[in-house]
C-alpha cells in the first residue's frame, strides 16, 4: 500500500470547492430515471447521456473533482471514440467506480438488506485499477422502522465495508466508505442521529480492525435528516448543527474529508445543508458532495435526450455543480438560484 499515494489521491477528491459526481447508477435506476424523461434506456443513450456531463467544461474543470462510475461506463467510449475515463481526466478530474453489487436480504432479519460484493473484488479491483479508476465506492444501506434496524444489519454491513476499504488501499484504489441510514419512512430527526451515531462508530470500529488507513479514505455519510414520511421536519440550520455535532463525535481528524450523499433531498435542500454545515468552521476535516440527483435532475430534464438540448443541459449541470462548489465553501446564497432561474 502506498500511502502518501492514497492520501494525495483523498486530499484531491475533497479539495476546496471541489466534489464529486455520483454517476454510477446501475442498468435498472438510470431506466427509471430516463423512463421519467421519455427516453428509451439503451447503452447508446447512457453513453451519450454521460457524455454530455463529461464534456461539461465548466463543470468538470472547476467543480467536480471526480466521477464515480458504472461497470458499463468505465468501459465505454465516447461518439468519437475517445474512451469516456479519458475525457474525466482530460478534464482534470479523476474517474472512480461503484464495485459493490447491490443489496440483498438479510437472513432472518425481516425488511433488512445486506451489501454483496466482496467475491472476487480484489481480482475487479485490479482490473478496475487497470482501467484508470484512481477510487472505488461501496453503499451500506441502513432502513429505519419498527424494530429495525436490528445489530446484524449494522454488524453485517460495517464489516462488509471494512473488508471492501482493505481490499481497495491493498490495490492503492482510495475507498469512498458509504454507510447510508436512509430517509425512508416517518422517523425524526432524533432518531435519525441515534440510529447514524450506531452505524459511524461500528463502521470506524470495523475499520480499525482491518486495518483501513483512514488518511486514505473518503466517508460519505447522510445527513442527520428526519424521514420522508415524518410529521415534523427540522431546519436547516438544525440539520447542519445535529450533522456536525455527530460527525466531530464519531469521525477520526485523520479522514481527509468527508462527501455527503444527497439520499433523495431537493436540489436546493443539499446545497443548503451542506452550505450551513460549512458555515459552522472549524472542522478537522472538508465537508463537500458526491452527489447523484442532486447534481443530475435538472440536466436530464433539460437534455431529455434531445441532441439539440445538449448545451443547455450542460449549462443545467454547470449550475449545480457550482452551487455546490459554493456551499463546500461555505459561500452559497439563495438569491444565487432565483438569479439562475
Amino acid at each position: 500500500m502506498n500511502l502518501a499515494q492514497l492520501n494525495k489521491t483523498a486530499e484531491t477528491m475533497v479539495a476546496p470547492g471541489r466534489g464529486i459526481l455520483a454517476a454510477d447508477e446501475s442498468s435498472g435506476t438510470i431506466t427509471k430515471r430516463f423512463d421519467a424523461i421519455g427516453v428509451e434506456s439503451t447503452p447508446d443513450s447512457r453513453r451519450d447521456y454521460r457524455e454530455l456531463l463529461f464534456r461539461s467544461s465548466e463543470a468538470m474543470s472547476k467543480y467536480i473533482s471526480g466521477v464515480i462510475l458504472y461497470d458499463e461506463t468505465i468501459r465505454q467510449s465516447a461518439k468519437d471514440g475517445t474512451p469516456l475515463v479519458k475525457i474525466i481526466e482530460k478534464a482534470g478530474s479523476l474517474p472512480g467506480i461503484k464495485v459493490d453489487k447491490g443489496t440483498k436480504p438479510l437472513p432472518f432479519s425481516p425488511g433488512e438488506v445486506i451489501t454483496e460484493g466482496l467475491d472476487g473484488l480484489r481480482e475487479r479491483l485490479v482490473e478496475y485499477r487497470g482501467l484508470g479508476a484512481r477510487f472505488a465506492k461501496w453503499r451500506a444501506v441502513i432502513d429505519i422502522g419498527p424494530g429495525i434496524p436490528s445489530y446484524a444489519a449494522i454488524m453485517t454491513n460495517a464489516h462488509a465495508l471494512a473488508r471492501y476499504a482493505a481490499l481497495c488501499q491493498e490495490e492503492d484504489i482510495v475507498p469512498i466508505v458509504e454507510p447510508e441510514v436512509l430517509m425512508d419512512g416517518e422517523h425524526d430527526t432524533e432518531r435519525c442521529y441515534v440510529i447514524t451515531e450506531w452505524l459511524l462508530k461500528t463502521v470506524f470500529e470495523q475499520l480499525y480492525y482491518q486495518k483501513v488507513a483512514l488518511e486514505g479514505m473518503v466517508l460519505k455519510p447522510n445527513m442527520v435528516i428526519a424521514g420522508k414520511k415524518a410529521k415534523s421536519r427540522a431546519g436547516v440550520d438544525e440539520v447542519a448543527e445535529k450533522t456536525v455535532k455527530l460527525l466531530r463525535a464519531c469521525v477520526p481528524a485523520a479522514v481527509p474529508g468527508i462527501a455527503f450523499l444527497s439520499g433523495g433531498q431537493s436540489d436546493e435542500d443539499a446545497t443548503a445543508h451542506l452550505d450551513a454545515m460549512n458555515r459552522i468552521g472549524g472542522l478537522p476535516w472538508r465537508l463537500t458532495f458526491s452527489y447523484g440527483r442532486a447534481l443530475q435532475a435538472a440536466p436530464q430534464k433539460a437534455w431529455s435526450g434531445r441532441p439539440e438540448n445538449v448545451s443547455a443541459a450542460q449549462r443545467a449541470f454547470s449550475h449545480r455543480a457550482m452551487m455546490n462548489s459554493l456551499a463546500a465553501r461555505g459561500q452559497w446564497k439563495q438569491d444565487l438560484e432565483k438569479k439562475a432561474a
